[in-house]
């Protein structure tokens, strides 16, 4: 596949929601419990449109869904946003994709009035490459909550000045 043609949409639609549970499902780093969150947010969305405050950037190539990511304002900051989900197809990983992806969010979120983006990620050893990912595109690490998700697997937190 070209990646130069990728497509990107920020409006979700109903179908949305089932192609970001594949995703999310098939990523293999993510619990059944983690999954339903995935969907729910798209739903959530759809519902409530922007009062949601989940925001979403599609990347699609001849109309099939190759990875999405859902950020939005933190309430209660002047300038600070997350980055909730950040999903690839699997056997697109290590092509670009999720760079790009990530770029457009930022790219959206500075848009929107963001200063910092905020990514939130375990210590386990699987997430390993997503800590590289995250790190190789300036992020870096702002704080570790020891034990957050069950002992020994902290939750990490990172950060981008967009500003």
């Amino acid at each position: 596949m070209n990646r130069a043609a990728l497509q990107w949409r920020t409006e979700p639609r109903a179908q949305d929601a089932p192609a970001v549970e594949r995703l999310a499902a098939e990523s293999g780093f993510f619990n059944a419990e983690e999954v339903a969150v995935a969907r729910e947010l798209v739903e959530e969305r759809l519902a409530k449109g922007l009062a949601s405050g989940y925001l979403f950037v599609f990347a699609e190539e001849q109309g099939k869904l190759l990875g999405y990511a859902c950020y939005g304002p933190i309430a209660g900051t002047q300038a600070s946003w997350d980055l909730y989900w950040i999903v690839v197809e699997r056997g697109l990983r290590g092509q670009g994709v999720g760079g790009r992806i990530l770029a457009e969010t930022e790219r959206l979120a500075r848009e929107g009035g963001a200063a910092r983006l905020y990514v939130e990620t375990s210590s386990r050893e699987q997430y390993s490459p997503t800590r590289r990912f995250y790190l190789s595109k300036g992020y870096g690490l702002e704080a570790e909550l020891r034990d957050f998700y069950a002992p020994g697997d902290d939750k990490l937190i990172l950060v981008k000045d967009l500003v």
